[in-house]
Order: C-alpha cells, then sequence, then structure tokens
C-alpha cells in the first residue's frame, strides 16, 4: 500500500484490475491497467494505477509505476483456452469494484484519465467526476458477462449511453461485441471518439461522423495479448498531445502492431520502440 500523503501527480491515471492470467506457461501478471501503464509511461507520461489486488504474482514488472492497490481475498482471475471454434474465456475470481474514494487525492486532477475494466469493475459514474480531464475508456469489461462456470461472454451494457457521453475517447474490440456491427454503430453515435480495434487487421476510427480504417505493418505475430490495451494507452496518450484523432490512432497502430511480436508484457513498447513509430507516421 502506497503511503498516499507523498504521492506525487501523475499525467496518466488508470482505473482497473491489475489480473492473474492463467497460461500454459504459468500464471503471469495482466489486465489493462498493467500494459496501458507500462506504455504511457514508455511515452514519458508519470503515472498512476489505481486497482485491487490478492498478491498471488509479484508486481515486478511494474517496478517504478506507483501503485494505489487495495486488499483482495483474490485477484481477478482469467485463463484462456484456446478451441478448435476460438478462444474461450474462463473467469475464475473477482476482485473488489473501485470506486472514486479509492483513487488518492493527488491523482485526481491527472490530466489524462483512463478508465480500464476487464470485470465490470469500475463504477461507471466514476466518469462524471474528470470534467478537465481528456477520460479514455477501454469497454471490455463493461462488454462482457460470464456464467455460473465462469465463462466469459459478450453482454448488453445499460449504461453505455450515459458514460459514451461523458468521455473523450473510447476503444473496443470487434471481439468485445461478437462481431456486432449495429451495437458499434450505436456506441459511434454516442461517443466523441470511438475506435474499434480488428486484430490483424488494424482498427478503424469514428469520429464526426467519418470512419477510417488503419491498417497495420506486416509482422511476426507471437502473442497478441494485451495488444488492444497497448493500442488504447497510445491512442489517448497521442491524442492528448495532438487533438488529432487521425494521428493519434495512426500511431497506436504502429504501436501494437509491434507488440504482438513478444509475449505477454515483453510487448509493451520501449522508449526506442515509440519514438521509432512517432517518426514513421510523419
Amino acid at each position: 500500500m502506497l503511503d498516499l500523503a507523498v504521492l506525487e501527480p501523475v499525467d496518466y491515471l488508470v482505473v482497473g484490475h491489475l489480473t492473474c492470467d492463467l497460461t500454459p506457461a504459468g500464471a503471469r501478471l495482466g489486465g489493462t491497467a498493467a500494459y496501458a501503464a507500462l506504455t504511457a509511461r514508455a511515452l514519458g507520461l508519470r503515472v498512476g494505477i489505481v486497482t485491487a489486488w490478492g498478491a498471488e504474482l509479484p508486481l515486478d514488472p511494474l517496478l517504478g509505476v506507483p501503485i494505489a492497490t487495495f486488499p483482495a481475498e483474490s485477484s481477478t482471475t482469467f485463463e484462456n483456452v484456446s478451441t478448435p471454434q476460438g478462444r474461450i474465456q474462463i473467469l475464475h475470481h473477482v476482485a473488489p469494484p473501485l470506486d472514486y474514494y479509492h483513487i488518492p487525492e493527488a491523482w485526481r486532477n491527472a490530466p489524462i484519465v483512463h478508465l480500464a475494466p476487464v470485470a465490470q469493475e469500475v463504477e461507471p459514474t466514476l466518469v462524471r467526476h474528470f470534467p478537465s480531464a481528456l477520460l479514455g475508456l477501454t469497454l471490455q469489461g463493461w462488454l462482457r458477462a460470464w456464467d455460473t462456470h465462469g465463462r466469459v461472454y459478450a453482454a448488453q451494457w445499460p449504461e453505455a449511453t450515459f458514460v459514451l457521453r461523458q468521455a473523450g475517447a473510447a476503444v473496443l474490440s470487434l471481439e468485445d461485441v461478437a462481431g456486432d456491427e449495429t451495437r458499434i454503430e450505436e456506441m459511434a453515435s454516442s461517443c466523441p471518439v470511438l475506435a474499434v480495434t480488428e486484430a490483424s487487421l488494424g482498427a478503424r476510427l469514428y469520429w464526426h461522423g467519418d470512419v477510417r480504417r488503419f491498417r497495420p505493418p506486416t509482422v511476426l505475430e507471437v502473442d497478441a495479448t494485451g495488444a488492444g490495451d497497448i493500442f488504447a494507452a497510445a491512442f489517448f496518450a497521442r491524442l492528448y498531445t495532438t487533438r488529432d484523432p487521425w494521428e493519434a490512432a495512426r500511431f497506436a497502430n504502429q504501436i501494437a502492431a509491434t507488440s504482438v511480436t513478444r509475449p505477454g508484457l515483453e510487448g509493451v513498447p520501449t522508449p526506442d520502440e515509440a519514438e521509432s513509430s512517432m517518426m514513421e507516421i510523419l
């Protein structure tokens, strides 16, 4: 637990569960909060994470990133099972929810706030509390539910219109809505800037009634885990700097493509890779 009295302000605040991801090679640290925080740090931003964590794994990959972590009996824990019909995701545990009072006062005026639920843990009304920030949302955790066996499926989201109208920008994947284009169009009509990631096909971006597609460079894919989270952090950070969603999407697409060439959190860009990606789009 951090000493909240000595916390410094941050540039990029991310709120969401760090996760324990069960893989054939063993458990590893995951969650949008981890991928996004490390990406934002690689871009030169001061980062803070608000989460609930059960301490099953060391947080060594996040060394140097201040984390306001609240105790949990078990961390949010996912397992991805590959089948001939595609990926099945199992949710084994869910840590406690996160609300405004969990956020240290020193971090409440961060210029970029990223709400990053993975299992409905971020209270939707949090969107009301950051009127001066670029409020970026990754939607996957609000778009999924799970059955009594923990099997995750795409679900309805009653708060969608309310939440999206408060946002500066939002990111989701085609998988998050099981390919439902009608839902994507509905969300795009409510959100000022909406990015939809499409795995190896890159991403599309909705802005001012227009939609554009961004194709990634060809790379050898090793592990796509976290690529959408890395895209989101790069997108929000660049959008804040330039106020140009098209440029932000081009940059994020480059960063995300590089990430899939390495497994897990190793896919997070280095500062040199971030700079190189910037040069490639200029």
